[in-house]
């Protein structure tokens, strides 16, 4: 069935007057269509412990200034252990690196430029580490690591986001064929000839099997709770593969296990015990890590991007509310607190169990954590900015995705500093 990536977490007829303590916790899943860790994966400092024990229009830079950053970049080598997920934003003016004019793949509700957002300095920061340098993405690099490789992100329109990020600062050095098996924009097959390199995406909102509730249209779904979903049969020749999820968890949604209906959330019915979205979100983490360690002749790293807040300020997502910062946080000016730090929390908790499962099996799971860097950054999303001012839509302000270019380009950051360190880990362990 297709689950489609406007994602609002309420059908047109949805009674909202029901009970203004769900609709806090509904509130958020409007669009969707501070923990430390050490890298490589090889223990969990006590920051992590201490942590979830609480209950807590052209602007790329003239290409001198990008050599001068490219060739920064490919000096820095990955020397010692660095907590590269704890830092600050700091400024950066050579960014950014490609733009709305340069980079057709910014999807439309993303493309903040084009639709008219007036400020830019959200574009020109960058992610320093407090105890090292997390070099500026080097798209020929990044492309010679991965070379005759694949990568597949699976997941929501947040992990789209990502992907079209990626597209767009490789587009420096080449863009991609669309190599798509079908015409659904929600699922897409790129391929980088030169360098023999694929990029899929697996539309897998909720990451296990799913049905509609109402086929006649509305917003409530059926999650099978431990049932793979189809992107698990497609992964097995992929070398990496990047899993997230999160807003969608938030729409109401019944939930079957072992073929029976156990729960829901947000579902009004007396008959049927509320478990709340906390239940799915475990559950459903638990699922796909189980697939991907059930899986035979998968080989690849999986990576679990972690949880990306939204930033609803002055009102709820159907409102009023907004996110109209124009500058990052500093670490003293926000923290990851209450359901945020539990959906990260959950995350963490079960990804730590699979870690475990997947080196007996010889498999290898990696933590791009970009909750905490995520979380500061209140200026980088669309906000009224995805679409033209006017324009005849049903459109609530986006605070859920990211504008591009903006602070996710740096989660491609994250990745390629962690594929230089997993290339390091594997020449060491070869000689």
């Amino acid at each position: 069935m297709k689950l489609h990536s406007v994602d609002l977490p309420f059908g047109k007829n949805q009674n909202l007057k029901n009970t203004s303590k769900v609709v806090l916790l509904v509130g958020l899943a409007i669009l969707l269509t501070t923990v430390p860790l050490y890298y490589p994966l090889l223990t969990y400092p006590v920051l992590i412990t201490r942590s979830l024990s609480r209950s807590s229009l052209s602007f790329l830079p003239p290409s001198s200034s990008y050599d001068v950053l490219k060739e920064e970049s490919i000096r820095v080598t990955v020397t010692k252990k660095c907590d590269i997920f704890t830092g600050e934003w700091i400024p950066n003016p050579g960014a950014p690196y490609y733009t709305n004019t340069t980079c057709w793949a910014i999807h439309e509700h993303q493309n903040c430029m084009k639709y008219g957002r007036p400020d830019t300095d959200f574009m020109k920061w960058r992610w320093k580490p407090n105890d090292c340098e997390l070099p500026i993405f080097d798209p020929s690099q990044f492309l010679e690591l991965v070379r005759g490789k694949s990568l597949a992100f699976v997941g929501d329109s947040v992990a789209r986001n990502q992907m079209q990020s990626l597209i767009c600062l490789l587009s420096r050095v080449e863009y991609p064929e669309d190599v798509s098996y079908s015409t659904n924009e929600q699922s897409t097959r790129w391929e980088y000839n030169n360098y023999n390199f694929t990029i899929e995406n697996f539309w897998s909102p909720y990451l296990v099997k799913v049905s509609e509730a109402d086929p006649n249209g509305s917003t409530q779904f059926n999650l099978y709770l431990d049932e793979f979903d189809d992107w698990t049969t497609k992964i097995d020749e992929f070398n990496y593969v990047i899993i997230s999820a999160g807003h969608w968890f938030f729409r109401p949604s019944m939930f079957y296990e072992n073929s029976q209906l156990v729960g829901c959330h947000y579902c009004l019915d007396k008959n049927i015990s509320d478990l709340g979205f906390y239940y799915s979100y475990r559950k459903a983490f638990r699922t796909a890590f189980r697939a991907i360690n059930s899986l035979k002749n998968f080989k690849g790293i999986t990576f679990l991007r972690t949880f990306a807040p939204s930033h609803f300020e002055n009102g709820l997502w159907n409102e009023g509310g907004n996110c109209v910062r124009r500058r990052p946080f500093t670490g003293n000016e926000t923290h990851l607190d209450g359901r945020d730090l539990e959906l990260y929390t959950t995350q963490l908790e079960e990804f730590k169990v699979a870690e475990r499962e997947s080196v007996k099996k010889g498999l290898k799971f990696r933590l791009l954590d970009t909750t905490r860097a995520t979380l500061m950054r209140p200026d980088g999303h669309p906000s009224q900015y995805g679409h033209r001012p006017g324009e005849n839509v049903t459109m609530y302000n986006d605070c859920v995705h990211w504008c591009l270019p903006g602070p996710i380009d740096t989660w491609n950051d994250f990745l390629l500093e962690m594929l230089k360190m997993e290339q390091k880990e594997s020449s060491q362990g070869s000689l």
